[in-house]
């Protein structure tokens, strides 16, 4: 049985509506004024209100804008009872939050039909409402379960961490960092374009492909090799209209040389120098269009070496494109300053990167997935 309740200062229209409402098989409480009626709301949870315009104390109108303001009551549907009939006003009271309007006199049908209507529409909003909690559950439970493939830290010979920040629909992030022998490790991150478990399930067959090394006579030591490989693997079609960037590394620890290559992914940071006055950075990124975009795509290698007391960070554009609370872009040159910032301070953790970018982003949540890796070699 739907819950209706009547906010009026006049009692014979308060006991008008009640009896008219009871007749139609609703429950009805009623209430002298706006705070009252704001009350019963908090004790009853109605699925309709009808609330006067013009009352003493609390108006109609800021009844109407306290109720649609919080969220654990925006589903009611709450019609205002006026006798005011301009455009202006009835702009007034839809800019407040109402969702339909009575005018007085009251017609008994128009009443009846108007309030069938909004029990309709409260229904829906609520069943809606049920469906997001849902469809929330069920992307953290995902992005729970993505984390939980991501590898662990490593201490040793050198420490790797990472962080993985999902967003609130769930993007494609994800990394993988692996010994393919005793020397050299691979190490890589990517990012599926779009949102949703779409994005999602092509980042994990990538990951699983890669760590069981799946890919037949494919030379893993070879970056350029890797990428080539995927792109065969995973080209866009018209059932799937999804492709990755990817930054792929192999490092010889004996050697301390890194070999790499990337396809439209954000360059890899590499910053070495045992003091701020030899700092010294490098943007680690080869041309390349990203993965499944094209099949005839070409991907090259290049070499660096890694000099002591180096750190190198791998990430997705979740790190640096965020809108700060004036409304403009960071930047990826910020980022890099930011890292800069941190390589000579004590104890150089993801930690104090990741609240500096909480504390810049202007939203709740990250637009997209927020993944970085570091790896810090001595």
């Amino acid at each position: 049985m739907f819950k209706i309740l009547v906010i009026d200062d006049d009692i014979s229209i308060q006991i008008f509506l009640k009896r008219l409402l009871e007749k139609q098989g609703y429950l009805v409480v009623t209430a002298n004024d706006g705070n009252e009626g704001i009350a019963q709301v908090m004790s009853y949870n109605p699925a309709l209100i009808i609330c006067d315009w013009i009352m003493p104390g609390l108006n109609g109108l800021e009844v109407c804008n306290y109720i649609k303001t919080d969220p654990n009551l925006s589903t009611i549907f709450f019609i205002l009872l006026t006798s005011l009939d301009s455009v202006a006003d009835r702009v007034k009271g839809l800019d407040a939050g109402a969702d339909d309007f009575i005018s007085k006199p009251i017609e008994q049908n128009e009443l009846k039909a108007r309030v069938r209507a909004g029990l309709r529409l409260h229904q829906l909003s609520r069943d809606l409402q049920t469906q997001k909690l849902l469809l929330e559950t069920e992307l953290a439970e995902a992005a729970e379960y993505v984390r939980s493939l991501l590898p662990l830290p490593a201490t040793e010979p050198f420490s790797i961490n990472s962080r993985f920040i999902p967003s609130r629909q769930l993007g494609g992030d994800c990394f993988d960092y692996y010994w393919l022998d005793s020397e050299y490790l691979a190490v890589y991150l990517l990012d599926t374009a779009g949102h949703g478990l779409k994005a999602t399930l092509p980042s994990i067959s990538v990951l699983n492909l890669l760590r069981s090394r799946a890919l037949k006579d494919l030379d893993y030591y070879q970056p350029s090799d890797v990428l080539r490989a995927l792109n065969e693997t995973f080209q866009m079609n018209y059932q799937n209209d999804k492709y990755f960037t990817i930054w792929y590394g192999v490092y010889n620890r004996v050697k301390r040389q890194l070999i790499y290559a990337s396809a439209g992914h954000p360059p890899a940071i590499l910053i070495s120098g045992k003091s701020p006055k030899n700092t010294k950075v490098q943007l680690l990124r080869t041309p390349g269009m990203p993965v499944g975009m094209f099949t005839e795509a070409k991907y090259v290698d290049a070499y660096c070496q890694v000099e002591k007391f180096s750190n190198l960070y791998i990430f997705s554009d979740g790190a640096y494109e965020l809108t700060k609370s004036d409304g403009t872009l960071w930047s990826l040159d910020a980022f890099i300053q930011i890292l800069v910032s941190l390589q000579h301070t004590v104890d150089c953790q993801l930690d104090q990167v990741l609240n500096y970018l909480i504390a810049l982003n202007s939203k709740e949540a990250f637009e997209d997935d927020l993944s970085i890796l570091q790896i810090k070699f001595d």
